[in-house]
């Protein structure tokens, strides 16, 4: 069913959230010095909540690879932390993809979010190296061939861009889990229906792999609708105008914003989901403002690990 179950019966919103949820984090490796400290204060901040993983984002042609291998190396041996590695088919031959992948095996990475990758350009359409993967589903088959990674995958609630269709997109789906992925993680969305649908289509395909719902806090107003624009991602006219006129004015704005994020994982939940996945953009509060309305508070964590380390 994709119809929306609520348990409340006119309780307050989060009444029934018991905490019994799963979180997994999604950072970006840093540029600077500034940004490096920001990041590791973002994860000691959000290290409590016993996240199930994080992962660290890799750039679209490429240009982050030594900054992904640093980050997500340092976060697996600094932290008690499993760290997954996000690894695409751009720019790069399948040789050294392997080699890559090989590298993190090696380095004690045991996850990696196996995906296309998007274009240098936006705009452009992808097109493979002339000696490369042409999509997820051959690296998330060739990946298992190096090693037994653990391997996430991408979904889209309302259909990749590039898709022919949402049974195209669904097919596509249902080849990266045959190919061997572990699990898919949405593309962010702002319709809980939206998930909804697409669970029920999968269960119908026969998919039986775990889809985790992508969540991103509408922190940037701006930075929100270009990153809907570019993904296909339907921002409900009532969320417009909720974030409307947002703009100078930071702190109201991050309320809002967790406000709206908190309501939707909530709906998610009464509807069965106990696993969410959230687009921190290296930031710590909304997450954590979300995570403790659900009722996810800090869970058993060694600090010492962390501070012998200096995080």
């Amino acid at each position: 069913m994709n119809s929306l179950s609520p348990m409340r019966q006119g309780a307050p919103a989060f009444a029934h959230a018991a905490g019994d949820i799963e979180v997994s984090f999604e950072f970006f490796p840093p540029k600077t010095d500034k940004m490096d400290a920001a990041l590791w204060e973002t994860v000691q901040n959000l290290a409590p909540l016993g996240p199930r993983f994080v992962s660290v984002t890799y750039g679209a042609d490429g240009s982050t690879r030594e900054r992904t291998h640093a980050t997500v190396t340092r976060i697996a041996h600094e932290t008690p932390i499993p760290a997954a590695a996000h690894l695409t088919c751009v720019g790069a031959s399948k040789r050294e993809v392997l080699e890559i992948a090989q590298s993190y095996w090696a380095a004690g990475i045991r996850h990696i979010v196996a995906l296309r990758g998007d274009p240098p350009q936006a705009g452009q359409r992808f097109t493979p190296h002339p000696q490369g993967f042409a999509n997820a589903t051959a690296l998330t088959a060739a990946l298992k061939a190096v090693a037994p990674f653990e391997i996430s995958v991408a979904a889209y609630p309302e259909c990749h861009p590039e898709s022919l269709s949402i049974q195209a997109d669904l097919d596509n789906l249902k080849a990266k889990i045959d190919a061997g992925a572990d699990r898919a993680i949405t593309q962010f969305f702002f319709s809980p229906e939206a998930f909804l649908r697409l669970r029920d289509r999968a269960a119908a395909a026969g998919i039986n792999a775990e889809i985790v719902p992508g969540i991103l806090p509408a922190a940037n107003v701006a930075q929100t609708r270009k990153f809907a624009a570019q993904c296909g991602t339907a921002i409900p006219p009532w969320m417009n105008r909720l974030l409307e006129g947002l703009d100078e004015h930071p702190e109201t704005r991050q309320i809002v914003a967790a406000t709206i994020a908190a309501e939707m994982c909530m709906k998610l939940y009464e509807s069965g989901v106990r696993h969410f996945h959230f687009y921190t953009l290296n930031r710590a509060a909304l997450c954590h403002a979300i995570c403790h309305l659900l009722g996810k508070t800090p869970a058993a964590y060694t600090p010492e690990l962390a501070g012998a380390t200096g995080m």
